[in-house]
């Protein structure tokens, strides 16, 4: 072959066997790229001159953002640990749910529970319903006030839609409010105007049996754009310890639209919405009161519902806009636990202005309504069944340059009233100092809080059934425990410290580092309570309750690194890594063993490493390995992945690729589920073909 393309050939060789390993694969990737290039040397000379790796470091630097100080402004700027996957990393890294993607960014750790489970949290205190995480889809909270957290399950829309996702690590209340704890996830998704084309996607695989996506997007006049979707998957069962299926298949079917008008003159209109219908198999268990004392059973979890969402924007002037967001979302889930029906309405202001020259106010105010209604079973119930909560909100946040150009200084609070804990203030002050324009250092202080949950505050949870003669002093009776609402539980305090460094080392390397400390306070305990016997069920048995505390402080610390290297034209490499310690105390009652064990569920260690090559001949080769430390309050080891794709565009209107997923190994666990009782499975082994048609 000529020796032209040999420096290359051995550049590749070295980082393909730094993070694969075994011999046998790095020898037949780089046989396979060997092939490709011989095949297609004419061709090559002209491939190998383009970049076709998405943004140059300084366009991702200069990339602007919302999320962090809810206005445009460029990633440099923001002095906060911000992480944005774009559309391009999206589409190479091969994820075919926002879960997975969330995989790439530093400081947050994703662990998949089954095959439509997900835990997901920031800077730690992970769990199925991690409840210190603010999700948000283009400003639409997605947060649960039943459990205090996501369910993963029902949140997707068109990947290929998605512009991109921010993701803050640390606190944003101050501009977002209370539950943006350790962290703040937008995503947001494409203008309209950007989708002005058919587009079809159709694929299948080991574990995505199948799914396919229609979008259509045109326009209304010269300034009005619209686009509408729809789109099906349907995925298999993982599998147990020992390889054999479970029963936790997943299908979701979903469409939506978005329609956008104006964009040249001071005001702009965007009103979009969605529709969802998801099963979800799980296999669960129950208490019982009778031998075995549990029972396990699958079901199928319906879930459905839509949202619709209108936005205004005026433009006053180039330092002056304002915003009104109003939307409506309807959320249905149904189990054998239990079924609830939520309703939520939101409306939002904001109005950004130049106070004088350098120094800006970005100020708003909001007002929520929750309705929801729940059916009550043995297993859980709420007191009342049916409730109404109002939430009221502003902020008010300064930005000032105290010396000009050089350093900046930003001061807010967002003040709350909510019918649980009344009352929440959540300031924070940063600063920033950008020397060069190539380097900028930022710090911050931070407060936010983490309202009770509808079932801390009155709900009823069973929880284990002891049989009798089963426990050190028999009874007679079956006693059964359960975590009953209390209506003096308080909102989690943090107080957060955090310094980040950004650096621009050349045109082709950057560094982003977020180092941290969290001080916690008021954290959740349980405390057991005089246990009596209860006859409501038809049956006596012994009922042991047990009431949500405050009575836990603690600590967090840790480091966040990114490194974005175009080391070649033609290859993109993407290291993170990230370190967490945890350290909680519990001072309340000394029977509760299960309140500090949130020490050992998130990762100490965490490492990514990310290729994205391109080949000659419209050829795309993606390589992507995670390292994940283990979860020993979850005897989960340790354990090392590979995801590998391989695109093609043979026209520039189609793309076709087979994406590999969790390589190494056939099966690993993750995550073992802290509250509802299902059966966690384990990750396969999996291969999947896709081909996307823009026309």
């Amino acid at each position: 072959m000529c020796n032209k393309y040999a420096s290359q050939i051995d550049q590749l060789r070295a980082s393909i066997r730094i993070f694969l390993g075994p011999e046998f694969i790095s020898t037949l990737l780089i046989s396979m790229i060997t092939v490709l290039l011989w095949a297609t040397e004419t061709e090559a000379e002209q491939d190998l001159k383009k970049d076709l790796t998405a943004m140059s470091i300084e366009e991702l630097m200069d990339m602007e953002i919302t999320s962090a100080g809810k206005k445009p402004q460029k990633l440099c700027d923001a002095a906060a640990a911000v992480f944005v996957i774009t559309q391009e990393d999206i589409r190479r890294c091969g994820a075919t749910s926002i879960p997975e993607a969330l995989r790439m960014v530093p400081g947050v750790q994703v662990a998949r529970i089954d095959a439509n489970k997900w835990a997901i949290t920031s800077r730690g205190f992970n769990g199925r319903f991690a409840n210190k995480l603010l999700v948000l889809i283009d400003g639409r909270s997605v947060y649960t006030s039943l459990y205090s957290g996501v369910f993963w399950e029902v949140q997707d829309t068109l990947l290929e839609d998605i512009e991109r996702i921010e993701v803050i690590r640390g606190p944003g209340a101050t501009l977002w409010g209370a539950n943006a704890v350790n962290g703040v996830i937008n995503i947001i998704t494409k203008h309209s105007r950007k989708t002005q084309a058919t587009l079809l996607t159709a694929g299948l695989g080991t574990e995505e049996e199948g799914f396919g996506a229609f979008r259509h997007g045109s326009k209304w006049g010269e300034n009005s754009f619209y686009r509408v979707y729809a789109k099906y998957f349907s995925r298999d069962d993982a599998v147990d310890a020992y390889g054999a299926s479970m029963t936790d298949g997943w299908e979701a079917s979903r469409g939506g639209f978005r329609i956008d008008w104006g964009g040249m003159g001071p005001d702009s209109l965007t009103l979009q919405g969605d529709i969802y219908d998801v099963d979800a198999e799980q296999r669960s268990s129950l208490p019982s009161l009778t031998a075995p004392f549990e029972w396990t059973f699958d079901e199928e979890v319906e879930s459905s519902g839509g949202n619709l969402l209108f936005r205004w924007d005026h433009i006053h002037s180039d330092s002056s806009n304002c915003t009104m967001q109003l939307y409506y979302d309807h959320t249905t889930h149904k189990e054998v636990l239990t079924e609830i029906h939520n309703d939520i309405f939101d409306m939002e202001f904001q109005h950004r202005f130049e106070l004088v020259e350098q120094q800006e106010i970005i100020w708003g105010a909001g007002y929520r309504h929750l309705h929801d209604r729940l059916k009550e079973t043995f297993y859980l119930s709420l007191s009342p069944d049916s409730r109404d909560d109002n939430l009221y909100s502003a902020f008010i946040q300064g930005e000032t340059f105290v010396i000009k150009d050089l350093l900046r200084l930003t001061i807010g609070s967002k003040f709350e009233y909510n019918d649980y804990t009344g009352f929440e203030y959540q300031p924070s002050g940063r600063i920033l100092w950008v020397p060069n324009e190539r380097h900028s250092m930022w710090g911050a202080v931070s407060r936010a809080v983490r309202t009770p949950s509808r079932v801390e505050h009155d709900g009823t949870l069973l929880g284990r059934a002891i049989g009798p003669f089963m426990s050190e002093n028999p009874t007679p009776l079956t006693a059964l425990s359960g975590l009953t609402g209390n209506q003096d539980f308080e909102s989690e305090e943090l107080l957060a410290y955090e310094l980040g460094y950004r650096v621009r080392a050349t045109d082709s390397f950057s560094i982003d580092v977020a180092a941290f400390y969290n001080d916690y306070d008021d954290l959740r305990t349980i405390k057991y309570n005089m246990v009596f016997i209860d006859n409501s069920g038809g049956q006596p048995y012994i009922f042991v309750p047990v009431n949500a505390e405050n009575k836990m402080d603690g600590s967090a610390y840790g480091l966040e690194l990114a490194i974005d290297w175009r080391a070649r034209s033609w290859l993109h490499i993407q290291p993170a890594y990230t370190y967490l310690k945890m350290n909680l105390n519990n001072n309340g009652d000394t029977r509760d063993t299960f309140s500090e064990v949130a020490e050992g569920e998130s990762p100490r260690h965490q490492f990514s490493l990310r290729f994205s090559i391109d080949l000659p001949g419209s050829l795309e080769l993606d390589l992507w390995s995670r390292y994940i430390d283990d979860l020993p309050q979850q005897n989960i080891d340790s354990y090392i992945n590979l995801d590998a794709r391989l695109g093609w565009k043979p026209r520039k209107d189609i793309e076709l690729s087979i994406v590999g997923q969790n390589l190494i190994d056939s099966h690993h666990p993750e995550f073992i589920p802290e509250i509802l009782d299902t059966s966690p499975t384990e990750v396969e082994r999996s291969v999947y073909g896709k081909i996307t048609w823009r026309f």
